[in-house]
């Protein structure tokens, strides 16, 4: 089945494109912390990362319900013109209040593209490869995480902080441009349906299932904190990028593994169990790095499978015309998890001493999860909310 879809005209091409566009989300705040660092104090480079974040959080939903509304390229590509002055005028070497502007724009204007790839599986790929490639499209994202960053690094080595900014912006506008000249993302249209301003989070299916996500992106959020504090702890805090990788190489192999595995929503319950459960190992925190590189590899084996079954989910649950949007939320859902769960952790091990407390949020919060997402299980499974609208197709050349 992963072969077939990878064949299908036009797949590799967006799904290669969307990657390169989304190559920032792992390098930017990288390059921000390094480009910040030469002048400003490690708080106000962590303030510029958080600004950003909360600019990509915002501007992901908003950039999606004008596309639903609207069409894909003006809007990706106006995002990306925001953005990329953004990036810019940060590298100017402009005052603290401005730089914050400037990673704010930054982060607005960020094109949504996980939200644009997802609404068009179902113009390329017939219903029952559209799982398959959700998984390959979650498993493919990982890699965003693992370069991302060395991207960024080696940018700075080569040519000085500023490098890492523009490298950055750089592949953003590259990878939208691709992107937004395949020509089934030229032919796709949003959905034509009665508006209304709540847009996708009129469902409450579609809230019980983002605040899911929350909790999900809490636990996930929570360990690079842990991971650092641990690394520290062992005399080795270059471990920590490796215990990381190890984390993202587990999430490409469960996402490699998901795409001969049918997912749906009946599932999510069981798979946040199994996901919370995965990160319980890394409670033993062994004096040996490498032993924790192995439970790391645990830890990430069943995230793209709930994030697969996430999607083949919001997919059916969203509001007609909201498609593009809808999965923008399940973004910003997990990022502002993920931002709640850095601050939460960082501020537990603050208060206690030992870096085993620190990898205790990660499965309690994600198990948390599992029974709040039965009753949506149980009513994918009854049919008792009435079935979504179909998905309008893409008119292809």
């Amino acid at each position: 089945m992963l072969t077939v879809v990878l064949r299908t005209a036009q797949v590799a091409r967006v799904l290669a494109a969307s990657t390169l566009g989304r190559l920032p989300l792992g390098a930017a705040p990288v390059a921000l912390l390094l480009f910040a660092r030469e002048t400003l104090s490690i708080g106000a480079a962590g303030a510029l990362v958080g600004v950003y974040t909360a600019g990509v959080a915002v501007g992901g939903p908003v950039l999606a319900r004008v596309a639903d509304r609207f069409r894909q390229p003006p809007v990706m590509l106006a995002g990306a013109a925001v953005s990329t002055a953004g990036f810019v005028l940060l590298a100017s070497g402009v005052p603290l209040w401005a730089a914050l502007v400037a990673a704010l724009l930054a982060g607005l204007g960020a094109p949504p593209f996980e939200a644009g790839l997802r609404v068009l599986w179902r113009s390329l790929l017939p219903e029952e490869q559209v799982p398959t490639a959700y998984t390959l499209d979650i498993a493919v994202q990982e890699l965003i995480f693992i370069f991302g960053p060395l991207v960024a690094g080696a940018s700075v080595a080569a040519g000085g902080p500023v490098a890492g900014l523009y490298v950055t912006a750089g592949l953003q506008l590259a990878g939208t441009v691709w992107f937004v000249t395949t020509p089934v993302v030229r032919g796709w249209r949003g959905e034509h349906a009665e508006r209304h301003w709540a847009g996708a989070l009129r469902s409450g299916r579609l809230r019980l299932l983002l605040v899911a996500v929350v909790l999900v992106g809490t636990g996930v959020g929570s360990l690079p904190v842990a991971v650092i504090d641990y690394a520290e702890s062992v005399g080795g805090r270059g471990w920590s990028s490796w215990i990381l990788a190890a984390q993202a190489t587990g999430a490409l192999i469960g996402g490699l593994v998901n795409t001969r595995v049918k997912v749906d929503g009946r599932r999510l319950p069981l798979l946040a169990l199994c996901l919370g459960l995965g990160y319980a190992p890394l409670l033993l925190t062994p004096s040996q790095p490498v032993l924790l590189l192995l439970l790391a590899v645990l830890s990430g084996l069943f995230l793209p499978p709930f994030l697969a079954a996430t999607f083949v989910t919001v997919d059916r649950i969203a509001p007609a015309g909201t498609a593009a949007e809808a999965f923008a939320w399940v973004a910003t859902a997990f990022s502002v998890g993920a931002a709640a769960g850095a601050a939460v952790d960082g501020a537990i091990l603050d208060a206690t001493t030992g870096p085993r407390i620190g990898f205790l949020l990660s499965p309690l919060v994600i198990a948390l999860a599992a029974p709040l997402l039965v009753p949506l299980a149980r009513s994918l499974r009854t049919g008792g909310d009435p079935a979504p609208a179909e998905h309008v197709r893409a008119e292809t050349p």
